[in-house]
């Protein structure tokens, strides 16, 4: 049966639209029609394209790290569902084989489960530098082995990342990686500018969260974050939350990076849509939460309470950058880099029914994912 909306306003990825139609069959976007036909119900504020985050720890309590289910899963994009995101690539950090064997066959479950909003696995390590571990825990920071590559050659995960330092995988591991339809990112890295241009052109595509855990750009030495601004085909995550990056660096950033390759992300933890305060982190350390910013009891950063739509906002009040920009930032572009911008990250006719409802403030008030309230 069809779904027929009434929508205030609505942005399809492209331009807004005041006062139209929206009706919805089989999950997708039957119409897109000017004024109010018929009788409906309204959405009123701003419907947009459901956001799509490829760094999510964790979310609503869960930590992908501690409890590697489905059910984990389902309850990580539950709660980032709160806040608008339709679509999310779990994240494991670095960790023993043996967890990530497991995440990877939760993963496995989910998707075969169809646990909404789970699109794969992203995993962040454990192949990574030293210098630029962050909060990392050095005990499982290792190199590549058979044993890795049998869970990343794995074809029932979906879509699948991997977060690495290139000094420390070689360019025909990357190949290998790449081969097995992996999306090599470059992260937690101390590499030079050549040895990541090698990485680039072995297939990497993307960079994990720009200007953290990476080497920085000098007179004359551009480094990991040289690099990442001069290529025009790789993707940049950016966390817009105020402790992670400078907003001159994220405008400078925005402003040198040829458009439509930064992403939102959120680099999310347990805490987020929930009142947690602290949570247990590796080696006996935990996760203490002020206001809201993370740091291990060792100091570090330890990811965000960041959500997608405080992410947008933050874009556009801190950042200075236009809403609809700010919009495609959090859902174009990383439909685009995960390769599904064919059916999401904009609302146009048989595209998927992902949408959020923002009102005047750019909260969300209600989330849909293939046209059901979440």
């Amino acid at each position: 049966m069809d779904q027929v909306f009434h929508v205030e306003r609505l942005f399809n990825g492209e331009s807004f639209l005041d006062s139209v139609t929206l009706t919805i069959a089989a999950g997708k976007i039957q119409s897109i029609e000017n004024g109010f036909i018929g009788e409906a119900p309204v959405l009123t504020g701003t419907v947009v394209p459901g956001f799509i985050d490829v760094q999510v720890n964790g979310g609503g309590g869960a930590f992908f790290n501690a409890e590697q289910t489905p059910a984990c899963l389902d309850k990580m994009a539950k709660a980032h569902g709160r806040f608008g995101s339709t679509g999310l690539m779990p994240t494991l950090i670095t960790d023993k084989v043996e967890v990530m064997q497991a995440a990877a066959d939760a993963t496995a479950q989910a998707l075969n489960d169809n646990v909404p909003g789970v699109f794969g696995i992203h995993f962040e390590g454990p192949h990574l530098s030293l210098p630029k571990k962050g909060t990392h825990s050095e005990q499982y920071i290792r190199p590549i082995s058979e044993v890795e590559f049998a869970v990343y050659a794995r074809t029932d995960l979906g879509i699948k990342m991997v977060t690495l330092a290139p000094e420390n995988v070689s360019v025909a591991d990357i190949k290998r990686l790449v081969s097995y339809g992996v999306k090599v990112c470059l992260g937690h890295t101390n590499a030079d500018f050549e040895t990541t241009q090698a990485a680039l052109l072995a297939g990497a595509d993307g960079f994990t969260h720009l200007f953290n855990a990476m080497s920085a750009f000098t007179s004359r030495e551009p480094g990991v974050v040289g690099a990442a601004l001069w290529d025009n085909n790789s993707w940049c995550g950016l966390i817009v939350d105020g402790h992670h990056v400078h907003p001159t660096a994220a405008k400078l950033a925005i402003r040198t990076k040829a458009q439509g390759k930064i992403l939102l992300v959120t680099d999310a933890m347990p805490p987020v849509g929930t009142d947690l305060t602290e949570f247990d982190f590796f080696d006996g350390r935990k996760v203490i939460r002020t206001g809201d910013r993370l740091n291990s009891t060792t100091g570090e950063l330890a990811g965000s309470v960041l959500d997608m739509a405080s992410a947008v906002r933050n874009t556009v009040n801190s950042l200075d950058v236009s809403l609809g920009e700010s919009l495609r930032m959090a859902s174009l572009y990383p439909a685009q880099y995960l390769g599904l911008s064919t059916k999401k990250g904009r609302l146009l006719v048989d595209f998927d029914a992902d949408f959020v409802v923002l009102d005047n403030t750019l909260h969300a008030t209600h989330t849909y994912i293939a046209g059901q309230l979440i």
